[in-house]
């Protein structure tokens, strides 16, 4: 590997000259925009659909999305040479536990309490600036990777554009019946006080050692008899309201060290101590027995509902003898099963731990403490001190009867890493068992890589889903757009802005007018400054008369202007027309025209050239010089607006300013962002005609520091809502699970259904004459085997609930990259070397291929190995380099496209259109690995044979059969390069420019190529082919066994096998035989005939010479183009056969003379001779 040097490599990582190169493609196609132009490029064959899932911006790139990214790279690059427009998109997964496990560390909030009294407002604004902390290097390795994707045009899944689509999916659901909100049984973590959905909490198991404990129940009718029940979680055991056992299991009463017992007969084995077995006892007659409570912390509360019915035994068909006692201790607030059996006997409910993980006040003898909390470095098992305290107590109160430890899974944050708990709590579901048919059945029409991913992992999961718990009792999300009437409590579920609109009512109805047509309007010069006054002309004063006119019958209260004697002008003459006192003209400072400094006074057309190089940034942020920019303006403007709405009540106001001041009025009153602004605005000269006056379209919205619309919290909840009934609305406090946001990706991202340009699965009635569905579903997707109880999950139950249908046809799953010692991959273990090292030392198409033709991407896992890699530089990118650089040392300028019929062109070519044929028919197919071993094989096919039999053919004097040579490299060379693009882009991009060269008939990058369809490969040339080089193997192994050097010719070689004369000659010549006999009688495959004449000697020390002066021009560094002069000293016979052979000894190294003469040098040995040998020109 060869690595350029850097003065300073402590800063910079070394780069290989592959890594140079790539770097210098990657220029090449940001500098000519190539992967716009193969975007841009005629679609054929229509839009192939592909959805790339948004990461995650919060860390840099790693080896885990190398993967999924590079598949998402090859197929769209693929289908885009077939002739279809694969449209790529990339976008930013914004929201959710990851991005506020991260604030908080750097904030050191430990609870949500500490968030709130931090302030949600600016916990948010923490968390939405950290979400794009690391976007810029996503930016460069992305595209250094070699992938193409679009980031310019990027999504987020915090936009209100995205939020607003979300709101819609969820409204759209709620109206089909498939929304509740209910209390269930859920997994918390109590370190993010917040529930997690199944598939989130199917993420996060690991083995931990718990203490299980066995706790004695005493009867209150039988003092001296104890139920006893088995529990894994002792912490449990202050919530316990009642006993569960199975009315039909055999129980027993058994006498232990003076006490008596009840448990299953059946799980009589738990007893590690010897008992005698007194009565067998029927379930159903255990069945309302009363028992005294463990703890009393609740069983003496009078206000405690149900409580009559505690701490009683009850018949529960899931209590099972699978383990423990066959009896089972019921704690409602804290498993499925114990919340069910309770409200089907209604039995009291206590929740004596709080959702951030800690006993209640009220359980005195621990309050405060936490009963499942995360292990540390210190604290190994911290996990078990709840359950410690619990059992030292029971222990104390005699009600332990045994403990022990057990070893199981446990479900854990995904994120954090805590200990989850099961706990009823109150959430928003998805009804996706109402869909469990639907899904399983579309689940079958998708072609998922590999297929027992989809038929099991995937089906299994769907034939078992539960419903989908999305709400979240957290900060930085999508807010749930669910308000309730305080009176009435009715649920309103909003589903668009348009929604918030209609229920957010402005306190005042607004106007706004430009003024009338002034003296700068006429002479076309700005004016920003009030001490240079200009007064309307008589036209103008004639447009703010009806102005006046249409103001009339609107009932005007105040009048707020401009301090500007145009603006001025124009109030009082409409004042005037619509009878409102001139006290009721209020001047506004805020209303002043935009002041663009030095731009006053300067001519209009000077001032609009000058604007229209200005980007949407610069619009906002860069003031002009001595004046403001937009963002100024369309502060104090909306400050203006939204101070009205709180110091005034059902007035009717007029607003009378300046173009530019209206404009970003109305773009305060609309929310819109930058974009939105200047797409509002358009080309026009202006957006607001003089003297004009229209309603402004204004309700109050939740908005940002810029008056652009924020539907996060806490702006969301600040925003006053009225119901249809007249009362106060306010909005439930979640927000959306995340995984709800990454399933609404197909259409949130193209902010469907308010826009339809890119997505729309529903085209209507004449979709028949009018066309197919636009956007949906995906015809290809590719994630981690992880997603299939993630994106995978959460975008088939909504795009099956939404629109009837799964949302991808087909899915390439992949596993997950190990380290090489078959380890996770892990930071602090530094187990795997730097991503960006290995792209800087070996290349990025050098890991891709080394990826991609591995089993990881048919959903295995795979251990790493840079060993894997610098093989793969070695073997095939480096051979084909070879094969490159030898041919352009031989090509003319302009190389002829000739038919060649040299066995071995034929061959090369039938060769390659097997590989073409392969690759199709893999990627076809999705199997990427199938589609990239190919090439491998057909690089040392290209490299090792043809080449190699072919070099003669370069350097000879048969210009017709050179030219077949030069023809048929090239040819080949070129279609490998665009069969090769979707896999190693940056290697057939330099392999195709290196040989176009000035060629202006081929494409200005490979990548903008048609993919190559060839014939049907003819099998008899290769099976030919393949006979020959078997052959071919044989002889060279015999000469092998007789230690004969393949440059020494022999006489003959006898073969078995029958060969198209065509081909013999590739025999003789690989094997070095003066003739081939082909004799079908033969025992054996293959006989040599090693015996040597003097000829055949001579021959063969001549080959030697050959072959040592070539080597000898490399080491002096001759080119091929230097005819040099060659001095030997030698003895007498090999002086001769130098002499006799002059001839061809120059024209096979290049020699212009051979000089024989003494001299001084070190000798080497050319078979039985010694001889010198020096080279110059």
């Amino acid at each position: 590997m060869t690595f350029m040097s850097e003065e300073n490599p402590l800063e910079k990582p070394l780069k290989s000259k592959v890594a140079e190169t790539e770097e210098k493609i990657l220029a090449f196609w940001e500098k000519n925009d190539i992967f716009k132009k193969s975007l841009a490029q005629e679609s054929s064959k229509g839009d192939f659909v592909f959805y790339d899932g948004p990461p995650f911006a919060t860390g840099e790139p790693h080896y885990g999305h190398v993967v999924p990214g590079t598949i998402k790279d090859i197929i769209p690059r693929y289908k885009t040479m077939q002739g279809f427009k694969v449209r790529r998109r990339w976008g930013w997964d914004c929201h959710g536990l990851p991005v506020e496990n991260i604030v908080e560390k750097e904030l050191k909030l430990a609870s949500k309490k500490d968030i709130i009294d931090y302030g949600i407002g600016k916990f948010n604004a923490m968390a939405k600036g950290s979400v794009m902390r690391y976007a810029d290097d996503w930016r460069r390795i992305i595209p250094r990777l070699g992938r193409w994707v679009d980031m310019d045009d990027d999504y987020r899944t915090m936009d209100a554009t995205y939020t607003e689509s979300v709101w819609w999916a969820f409204s759209q659901l709620h109206k089909k019946g498939l929304i509740y909100e209910g209390f269930k049984s859920m997994n918390l973590c109590p370190r993010c006080e917040t529930t997690l959905s199944n598939f989130e909490v199917s993420q996060g198991y690991k083995d931990i050692t718990d203490i299980s404990v066995f706790a004695k129940f005493k009867l209150t009718d039988a003092p001296d008899t104890f139920f006893l029940a088995w529990t894994t979680t002792p912490w449990t055991l202050p919530g316990n309201v009642a006993l569960a056992i199975n009315p039909t299991i055999k129980y027993v009463k058994i006498e232990v060290e003076n006490i008596k017992l009840i448990l299953a007969e059946s799980r009589l084995s738990v007893m590690k101590v010897e008992y005698k077995k007194l009565e067998e006892i029927d379930g159903k007659d255990l069945v309302g027995k009363s028992y005294e409570p463990l703890f009393d912390y609740y069983s003496n509360d009078k206000k405690l509902k149900n409580r009559e019915k505690g701490w009683k035994v009850y018949g529960a068909e899931f209590v099972t003898t699978e383990d423990g006692t066959g009896i089972v201790h019921i704690a409602p607030a804290f498993g499925a099963d114990d919340h069910e059996l309770s409200l089907k006997q209604n039995l009291p409910f206590v929740q004596h731990v709080t959702t951030s993980g800690v006993f209640k006040p009220e359980v005195t003898d621990f309050a405060g403490q936490h009963v499942k909390p995360k292990d540390t470095a210190e604290e190994k098992d911290a996990h078990q001190k709840a359950d410690i305290e619990i059992i030292k107590y029971l222990a104390k109160k005699e009600r332990l009867f045994a403990k022990e430890k057990l070893i199981h899974s446990y479900p854990h944050c995904w994120r954090c890493d805590t200990p989850l708990l099961n706990y009823a709590s109150s959430s928003w579901f998805v009804k996706v068992t109402a869909l469990r048919d639907k899904l399983v059945n579309e689940n079958k029409k998708i072609e998922w890589v590999p297929s027992e991913v989809g038929e099991g992992r995937f089906g299994n999961w769907l034939l078992g889903a539960r419903d989908w718990a999305i709400s979240r009792s957290r900060f930085w999300g999508a807010p749930l757009p669910v308000w309730k009437d305080i009176k009435t409590g009715e649920c309103v579920v909003l589903g668009s802005v348009a929604d918030l609109r209609k229920y957010s009512k402005a306190k005042n109805t607004y106007y706004i007018c430009r003024h009338g047509e002034a003296e700068n309007n006429v002479k076309m010069i700005m004016n920003s400054d009030p001490e240079k006054p200009y007064h309307l002309t008589e036209k103008g004063k004639k447009q703010a008369e009806e102005a006046g006119k249409w103001l009339a019958n609107k009932k005007i209260d105040l009048i707020f202007v401009s301090p500007f004697i145009r603006t001025q002008e124009t109030a009082e003459i409409i004042a005037k027309r619509i009878g409102v006192d001139k006290k009721k003209i209020v001047l506004e400072p805020s209303l002043h025209e935009l002041n663009v400094g030095i731009w006053n006074e300067k001519l209009f057309s000077e001032f609009a050239a000058y604007t229209n190089t200005l980007s949407t940034t610069d619009r906002f942020e860069k003031p002009f010089e001595n004046g403001e920019h937009y963002g100024n303006v369309k502060k104090r403007m909306g400050d203006f607006l939204y101070d009205l709405e709180k110091k005034y009540e059902g007035k009717n106001i007029l607003i009378v300013s300046h173009d530019t001041p209206l404009f970003l009025l109305e773009t305060v009153s609309h929310g819109l962002d930058r974009e939105q602004s200047v797409a509002l605005r358009g080309t026009s000269e202006h957006y607001n005609t003089n003297a004009k006056p229209r309603k402004l379209d204004f309700s109050p919205l939740p908005h940002n520091d810029e008056y652009e619309i924020e539907l996060h919290r806490p702006f969301i909840d600040e925003i006053e809502l009225i119901s249809e009934k007249g009362n106060k609305m306010a909005r439930i406090p979640e927000v959306f699970d995340c995984w709800f946001e990454s399933g609404a990706m197909p259409f949130g991202e193209a902010h469907y259904p308010f826009n339809k340009d890119d997505f729309n699965p529903k085209p209507g009635p004449f979709s028949k004459i009018l066309g197919k569905t636009k956007g949906y579903p995906a015809d290809f997707i590719a994630e981690g085997l992880d997603q299939t109880r993630g994106w995978f999950y959460s975008m088939i139950v909504l795009g099956v609930a939404l629109f009837g249908k799964s949302p991808y046809k087909r899915v390439v799953v992949n596993g997950l990259v190990l380290a090489e010692d078959g380890r996770k991959m892990a930071k602090r273990e530094k187990n795997y070397p730097d991503l960006m090292l290995i792209v800087n030392k070996y290349g990025a198409d050098a890991l891709r291929y080394f990826l991609m033709s591995s089993p990881v991407v048919k959903g295995q896992d795979f251990a790493f190995s840079e060993k894997g890699v610098d093989e793969v530089v070695k073997k095939h990118i480096g051979r084909l380099n070879n094969v490159v650089s030898f041919y352009e040392m031989y090509a003319v300028e302009k190389v002829s496209d000739v038919k060649s019929s040299h066995p071995l062109d034929v061959w090369i070519l039938t060769r390659l259109a097997e590989l073409e044929k392969e690759v199709t028919d893999a990627l076809e197919k999705y199997e990427i690995d199938r589609a990239s071993r190919p090439f491998a094989q057909f690089i040392d096919d290209l490299s090792t044979w043809y080449l190699r039999r072919s070099r003669d053919r370069f350097k000879g004097d048969n210009a017709a059969d050179k030219e077949m040579a030069l023809s048929t490299t090239r040819n080949v060379l070129i279609d490998l390069a665009k069969l090769m693009a979707p896999f190693m882009p940056f290697v057939s991009e330099d392999i195709y420019l290196r040989l176009k060269g000035s060629d202006t008939e081929m494409q200005e990058s490979v990548h903008l190529e048609i993919w190559p369809d060839y014939s049907k490969p003819d099998k008899e040339v290769l099976e030919n082919m393949q006979k020959v080089r078997h052959l071919a193997s044989l002889g060279l192994e015999a000469r092998m066994k007789a230690k004969i050097n393949v440059r020494q010719p022999l006489a003959k070689l006898a073969v078995k096998a029958v060969v198209p004369a065509a081909l013999i000659e590739l025999i003789k010549d690989e094997v070095n035989v003066k003739e081939i006999l082909q004799n079908p009688s033969l025992n054996e495959e293959v006989i040599l005939d090693i015996a040597l004449n003097p000829e055949l000697k001579e021959e063969g020390t001549v080959r030697e010479l050959i072959r040592a002066i070539q080597d000898l021009r490399k080491e002096k560094g001759f080119t091929i183009q230097d005819r040099a002069i060659l001095t030997v000293d030698t003895d007498k016979v090999l002086g001769d056969i130098i002499e006799k052979n002059k001839s061809t000894l120059s024209s096979a190294t290049g020699l212009k003379d051979i000089v024989l003469k003494s001299f001084e040098g070190q000798a080497t040995a050319i078979g039985e001779f010694s001889v010198k040998l020096d080279i110059g020109k």
